[in-house]
């Protein structure tokens, strides 16, 4: 009977002439948490200038409610509160929406910022990672080469 051919040695042989280098994927993933943790930061900063203005516009209306609230003498005194009350939310209003539209123009040029940068370094890398690649590859094919 014929006998099975061990192709241990040959399996062995070929993949040490391809290497693996895992090194690529640890950077890839690092970059990537440095990328979310700089993502991140832009997010809770805009938060926090949010929930601020938030604050300072919900202390200024209770505060204008409160002055609502008294007693008047006249009934058109109540008339004259009730519309200065609501022109003076309106203008705060308005002050409020573009200090929001303000974070969010930063959190816009931040984050474009920040991708922008990523994918440099990304593309950059994966041109050195290429160009690693092939002449790992030209190497192991002058040695195969070589061997015959």
């Amino acid at each position: 009977m014929a006998k099975t051919q061990d192709f241990t040695a040959f399996m062995k042989d070929m993949m040490g002439s391809f290497p693996v280098d895992t090194s690529a994927m640890e950077d890839a993933f690092k970059n990537t948490a440095a990328l979310n943790e700089k993502l991140a930061s832009v997010a809770l900063e805009a938060a926090e200038k949010s929930a601020e203005i938030s604050n300072v516009w919900t202390k200024d209306a209770l505060f204008k409610l409160g002055a609502m609230s008294k007693a008047q003498a006249e009934p058109a005194d109540y008339a004259k509160v009730a519309t200065d009350y609501a022109s003076a939310s309106a203008e705060v209003a308005a002050e409020n929406m573009a200090a929001f539209a303000e974070v969010a123009k930063k959190v816009q040029m931040d984050t474009v910022e920040l991708l922008m940068s990523a994918g440099k370094d990304i593309s950059e890398e994966a041109t050195a990672a290429v160009k690693k690649a092939t002449d790992e590859v030209t190497t192991a094919a002058k040695k195969a080469t070589a061997a015959k």
